[in-house]
């Protein structure tokens, strides 16, 4: 008894050992998600801050994971602005979406996630709380899609993008409200820059449409993360260099000591 025992130990211990081994060779996820959206024009890949915008980032993934942006493209493009995309197929039919999410631009915006270059964030309607499946990627700082605090009142007044407005603090409110950045482009910023030079069209309703479609393949959950990398390093651009400090040219002792003030009696 006591050595058949000691045999059933002995098979439990390799059989942990093994598991640990397996479990050891697993790839470990990334402490934030990063999501690959391959394209007709090459692979941009997204890292998603699910601190700064939970509810954002789980809608999106969801909308990855069921593969509904397979076969979107991107219909609205403008080159100083943003691309547009996830929510139109090449026909520019609009594809059925689940419910609308909360807006989090105000969460994003303290966690310090702004409208700027590279980051993805929601479309949405004029109204604040109609986020689905559209996706815009900041091609500049777009600071006026940032949330905006309004001063007290009703009416209110304040200023938007160099214009002084005063409006009813509930229309106001909405005009402030902002859009919520998600993520950032971690690799493929050359994809989105290659998209946002793009000629673009108006086909009905739809304005500012690529004449050359831009597919998105697939998107998919990276299960091994990827090192993000800053837009310089993604466009290849070298930091500049710093100046070297001016050199001094050679003091003659005698004409510095004829400089230095002379105590007089």
């Amino acid at each position: 008894m006591q050595l058949r025992t000691c045999l059933t130990v002995i098979a439990l211990t390799a059989s942990i050992l093994a598991g640990n081994v397996s479990l050891a060779a697993q790839p470990v996820p990334a402490a934030n998600p990063q999501v690959e959206i391959k394209t007709s024009s090459g692979i941009i890949v997204v890292e998603l801050y699910p601190d700064a915008a939970p509810k954002t980032v789980k809608n999106f993934l969801q909308y990855v994971k069921s593969g509904f942006y397979n076969g979107t493209i991107f219909h609205r493009v403008i080159g100083n602005f943003m691309i547009q995309g996830g929510g139109l197929d090449k026909n520019l039919k609009e594809k059925k979406t689940n419910a609308p999410i909360p807006l989090e631009a105000q969460m994003a915006f303290d966690h310090g996630l702004k409208n700027e270059v590279g980051t993805i964030a929601m479309a949405r309607e004029e109204k604040p709380n109609t986020a689905t499946s559209q996706f815009f990627i900041n091609v500049a700082d777009n600071d006026f899609l940032n949330p905006q605090t309004l001063p007290d009142g009703d009416p209110v007044t304040f200023m938007r993008r160099g214009t002084l407005l005063t409006k009813p603090r509930a229309e106001a409110l909405q005009i402030a409200a902002g859009y919520a950045p998600f993520g950032r482009v971690i690799d493929g910023m050359d994809v989105v820059n290659q998209i946002k030079a793009l000629e673009t069209s108006a086909h009905g309703e739809n304005r500012n449409v690529p004449i050359k479609t831009v597919t998105v393949i697939s998107a998919k959950i990276l299960k091994t993360p990827i090192t993000p990398k800053t837009i310089d390093e993604q466009l290849g651009i070298k930091p500049a260099e710093p100046a070297m400090p001016a050199t001094a040219p050679p003091v003659n002792p005698e004409s510095a000591a004829s400089e230095v003030p002379a105590q007089t009696n």
